[in-house]
């Protein structure tokens, strides 16, 4: 392979991850080749290692190196709410908050029909019968509100509906510490139709 080939291959691989274009690869690649090479070989095992060891959690299907999580194997976590996010990094968000203490169920996207990503492909099976484990009171649907984060939280809610389960959906609203004339519309339309 020759050098050219090499440096090509990298710019390509790097192109892959998500908001990367053509110059910012290019940038990264020259700049860990020219001012970095130990930084780029830590990168190179660390994608390996991941790659290798962490898989999906048999209860949550968040990522994780063992067969269950941390959180599901947490006696403090309230057993009785399950919230339901699109990825680990909106479980992440939530748990920064601070402000739950239940379990999750990670369903690794979302309903895009236009994509070809149908209830199998996100585990919709497997949430349904984590949701009605007999333990689970509560799911909390903290899917995004896009177009396909609402349908994916509609179907979601369909489904476990007859199985008399307490379903609620993520709140929307004005951000703290806005000002009104700058909010838009859609977020104060939503806020006034769900004011408690």
């Amino acid at each position: 392979m020759s050098d050219t080939n090499a440096l090509d291959t990298l710019i390509q691989a790097l192109r892959r991850l998500p908001g990367v274009g053509v110059k910012s690869a290019q940038r990264m690649a020259f700049h860990m080749l020219q001012h970095d090479r130990g930084g780029a070989q830590t990168l190179s095992r660390a994608l390996n290692e991941a790659t290798q060891f962490i898989v999906h959690c048999e209860r949550c299907h968040t990522f994780t190196e063992s067969v269950v999580c941390a959180t599901c194997l947490d006696s403090r976590r309230d057993t009785s709410k399950l919230c339901v996010v699109e990825t680990p990094a909106d479980q992440s968000a939530v748990e920064r908050t601070g402000a739950y203490k239940g379990l999750y169920f990670v369903l690794m996207g979302k309903l895009s029909p236009l994509d070809g990503i149908g209830p199998k492909d996100i585990g919709l099976k497997k949430l349904f019968d984590r949701a009605c484990d007999g333990i689970v009171q509560e799911v909390i649907l903290a899917t995004n509100f896009t177009a396909e984060g609402e349908a994916t939280a509609h179907v979601i809610n369909a489904g476990l509906k007859s199985r008399g389960l307490y379903l609620t959906r993520l709140a929307r609203g004005v951000p703290v510490g806005s000002e009104l004339e700058y909010v838009d519309l859609g977020t104060i339309a939503h806020a006034l139709v769900d004011r408690r």
